[in-house]
């Protein structure tokens, strides 16, 4: 079989882990920029002291990183213990039912409109060896490329470290005033910017229009904010 060909078979994609990273800064971001800054408009709503909006602000930012910190690692730890499941259930296959396996090997180069004697001879080129085989079947059978091993750690310290960044946005303006309105004010300005960026730079990753997600993403963190706020008044009165 063409050399050539089975490496471009094998090839792995390196934009995969930059696009993990990706991923896992928008997730953390999103939330961070919102929920900290709904949390202190409802507090600006409720008390006029900065330091108690500080404080419930910064536990909440802790608790939140802690929180969505773990759900990115239990997340990637999945990741991995699916793939290392079907991993093992993929070699025992190709020790019980070699032949099954292979026909499934040949039914692959048949879609891709090899001739009959052609798929044969990719078929046993390709199950020469055992764990080029066993790669092949999961990448192309199951649609599973390897994970990174350390994908759980990365995760969960992307996301809390995102988390934190988005949420100490809000909340910063809360250190240099003395009224919670004033800060609510300034917070909701710089949030309400930072949100738009955010959500531009999303959108046109994602391939989504760029001012249509920018505004979608602003809203939504506007209108949590809003009600936190008006629940708050409506509690205090």
């Amino acid at each position: 079989m063409d050399s050539k060909l089975l490496e471009g078979l094998e090839h792995k994609e390196e934009h995969m882990q930059g696009s993990d990273i990706l991923r896992d800064i928008v997730i953390g971001m999103s939330d961070g920029l919102t929920v900290p800054f709904a949390l202190a408009a409802g507090l600006s709503g409720a008390v006029q002291t900065t330091s108690l909006i500080i404080i419930a602000g910064l536990a909440e930012i802790a608790a939140g990183s802690i929180a969505m910190g773990l759900g990115g690692y239990l997340a990637g730890k999945t990741e991995n213990d699916h793939y290392n499941s079907e991993l093992k259930r993929e070699y025992d296959e190709v020790e019980r039912v070699p032949e099954i396996e292979r026909m499934e090997v040949g039914e692959f180069f048949a879609n891709l409109g090899f001739n009959k004697p052609l798929q044969e001879m990719a078929v046993d080129e390709m199950t020469k060896d055992k764990d080029k085989w066993v790669d092949f079947m999961m990448k192309y059978e199951l649609n599973l490329d390897k994970p990174d091993p350390a994908r759980a750690r990365k995760s969960a310290f992307n996301i809390g470290a995102s988390y934190i960044v988005g949420g100490l946005i809000p909340l910063s303006p809360y250190f240099f005033v003395a009224s919670g309105t004033d800060g609510l004010k300034i917070s909701a300005v710089i949030t309400l910017i930072c949100l738009f960026i955010f959500g531009f730079f999303k959108s046109k990753i994602t391939g989504v229009n760029p001012l249509g997600g920018a505004f979608r993403v602003m809203i939504i963190g506007a209108l949590a904010a809003g009600c936190a706020f008006g629940i708050a008044k409506l509690i205090q009165h």
